[in-house]
């Protein structure tokens, strides 16, 4: 049984427990408040006052608003709120309820008659879904990360091995023996710490695990934009994963997504009877792709919203990281829209002017903030500097998705080997645009669902050639310069298409092919990180020097990737074909002996074996306008790494 609380405490009382200030308000209708979840949402009483919690909720247009919960039996009116003037905040203070109490905002409209319960915006906590309540919660926890947040800077800038692996965390692992139960977030954190750092990755990024009532949207339908999901634990449980990871040297990327929501009743759609967080007019505020709401970043209050939220997961989770989701959504009045169905810019153009400005404000004040943790953009387009910084006029991204090289390097890899020397030019394209922005090169979540298979599934040929294709294009991804991504599962060529609904197929690894990949891509995690040629200059020009792109009838490519040191040189053959090369010369830029240190066709990594038995001399035969050429054998759908010894 709940024990009943006392009304809400008198305006003088109130005012001493509160720690809304005039600043705070004036800051938040400014859209400049960065810790707005200090201020509102529910806090528990600071130490000398009487056991009890503030509550705060932005609902501008409401006539009435008072906090129901399981201790006034969800009656509405028991606990009042006040008005806090013109600001459009409700605030007040209960006594007697403490750290566990559910509650929501019973709100009452000027417009309409609309009445509605919400749940908390700023709620650091909410319910385990389906139910929808928030629960009041502290976020204290000490953390044990001080060694890692001390050289993190150091550790993600863009001349550092950045290579990110990317968790569903309700299905990287399930327990059979628990009917399929996904693993909590202390349960994970031993598991997953140990397996990225035998596979060498240097990141876990996470699909969004901020709170989201439809668990099929893998998180990109949030409503909770203060709180981790209930799902697998509490606050401090997810502080303790983060922690966990950051110990063992990992770094932490979290999916973020500001650009929509969804439109279920207990969250910000229509909060307070009218279009507060999202636009009035549907051809700015609706998603046609996604049945969601756009933000109204026009709305100062909406942007210290979400530049709230992006702060309390760097603040308060020690995120490393943040990756925008849905970016060109978000630049582009017209994404996805027919004539007539979206408003142009105050110039008549079709950019999203405030939404740009948004952007702009979230990357220069999280930069500020956090100087060592990096932003990146899930951006779609050609829109130009992304990743630069908003001085010279770019977004001031971090880092940006090359989402063109995964779209090119997947449809060429479709090929029928047969037919690859007609689609060379899918490979040669990139590096036209190569360095015009930081890029990360992404096998993402995306590419492994809605019918689209899985990786080892797109791979042409018999088994033995699918698995040669998939360590061919790990291969080729880490030689290429950028920061490189690779979503669970495609490690080990799982067979199926990603699901949410169950675990990764674990199982394969008994068997060869699955195993030789699997070490295939720790081998190419410790070769990327050991040679500074394959990362120092990842963004710049510097770092890459084709040798021959040209070589489209047998489907080779070669090129040099290059350290800050003249003596960093690394060199990349690709044979894109089942045929072995005999004899093949390469131009190199130096004579000795160039030391292979790796071949993907390796018996090690379940291939043939074929190679050049541990390296090749260079002859003083000129090629490829270099004084010196390599005579080497190219194993079938195999790529060679090797450095002057």
């Amino acid at each position: 049984m709940t024990t009943k609380a006392p009304q809400t405490l008198p305006p003088s009382l109130r005012s001493e427990v509160s720690s809304l200030t005039d600043q705070d308000v004036y800051l938040f209708n400014e859209g400049t408040h960065y810790r707005m979840y200090e201020k509102l949402g529910a806090h528990l009483a600071a130490a000398g006052h009487d056991a009890g919690v503030s509550f705060a909720v932005w609902a501008p247009n409401a006539r009435e608003v008072s906090v129901i919960g399981d201790f006034n039996d969800w009656k509405p009116g028991a606990h009042a709120l006040r008005s806090r003037g013109s600001s459009g905040i409700w605030e007040g203070f209960i006594p007697g309820i403490g750290k566990g109490a559910l509650y929501k905002f019973h709100i009452v409209s000027t417009q309409h008659g609309y009445t509605g319960d919400k749940a908390d915006p700023f709620g650091v906590f909410h319910e385990k879904p389906p139910r929808t309540a928030s629960v009041v919660w502290d976020l204290d926890y000490t953390w044990a990360d001080g060694e890692w947040m001390g050289q993190r800077a150091r550790r993600q800038t863009v001349r550092a091995p950045i290579s990110v692996y990317e968790v569903h965390l309700g299905s990287w692992m399930r327990l059979p023996e628990e009917n399929g139960r996904p693993l909590s977030y202390r349960e994970t954190a031993p598991r997953l710490a140990e397996y990225v750092e035998r596979l060498g990755f240097t990141h876990v990024e996470f699909l969004p695990i901020m709170e989201h009532p439809f668990y099929a949207s893998w998180g990109y339908q949030t409503t909770g934009y203060f709180a981790p999901t209930s799902r697998y634990g509490t606050p401090q449980d997810f502080m303790y994963l983060v922690d966990y990871l950051h110990q063992h040297g990992i770094g932490v990327i979290l999916d973020w997504v500001p650009s929509h929501f969804p439109s279920d009743g207990h969250g910000l759609a229509y909060f307070d009877g009218t279009h507060l967080f999202e636009h009035a007019d549907w051809r700015k505020g609706f998603h046609p792709d996604w049945n969601t709401y756009i933000f109204n970043y026009g709305r100062n209050e909406v942007r210290s919203f979400l530049l709230s939220s992006a702060m309390i997961w760097l603040d308060k989770y020690h995120a490393d990281g943040i990756r925008v989701d849905a970016v060109a959504s978000m630049l582009y009045l017209d994404y996805s829209r027919k004539e007539g169905e979206w408003i142009p810019n105050q110039f008549g153009g079709r950019e999203n002017l405030e939404a740009i400005d948004f952007l702009r404000q979230f990357n220069t004040q999280a930069y500020k903030e956090h100087p060592g943790i990096q932003t990146f953009a899930e951006e779609s387009t050609a829109w130009p500097m992304v990743s630069r910084p908003t001085y010279v006029g770019g977004l001031g991204f971090g880092m940006k998705w090359d989402m063109g090289w995964m779209h090119d390097t997947l449809a060429y890899f479709a090929q029928n080997p047969i037919h690859r020397k007609y689609h060379h030019n899918h490979l040669t394209f990139r590096m036209l645009y190569g360095f015009t922005e930081n890029f990360v090169l992404p096998l993402s979540h995306d590419e492994v669902v809605h019918g689209k298979g899985s990786l080892i599934g797109k791979m042409p040929g018999d088994e033995w050639q699918k698995f040669a294709n998939l360590r061919l294009l790990f291969g080729y991804m880490f030689a290429q310069p950028g920061k490189k991504l690779l979503f669970m599962g495609d490690e080990f060529g799982q067979v199926r298409e990603w699901t949410h609904d169950a675990s990764l197929e674990w199982h394969v690894l008994q068997y060869a092919f699955h195993r030789g990949v699997q070490f295939w891509v720790e081998q190419l995690n410790r070769v990327y990180r050991e040679q500074p040629a394959l990362h120092e200059l990842d963004t710049d020009p510097a770092g890459f020097e084709w040798v021959d792109a040209n070589d489209n009838e047998t489907s080779v490519l070669s090129f040099l990737r290059k350290g800050k040191s003249s003596t960093d040189t690394v060199l990349i053959v690709c044979n894109f074909t089942p045929v072995p090369r005999l004899e093949y010369q390469v131009g190199v830029p130096c004579g000795g002996y160039w030391r292979e240190l790796l071949n993907s066709d390796a018996k090690d990594y379940a291939g043939s074996g074929m190679g050049n038995e541990g390296g090749v001399r260079a002859d003083y035969r000129p090629g490829h306008g270099r004084p010196h050429s390599l005579r080497m054998t190219l194993p079938p759908l195999a790529v060679l790494f090797l450095k002057p010894a």
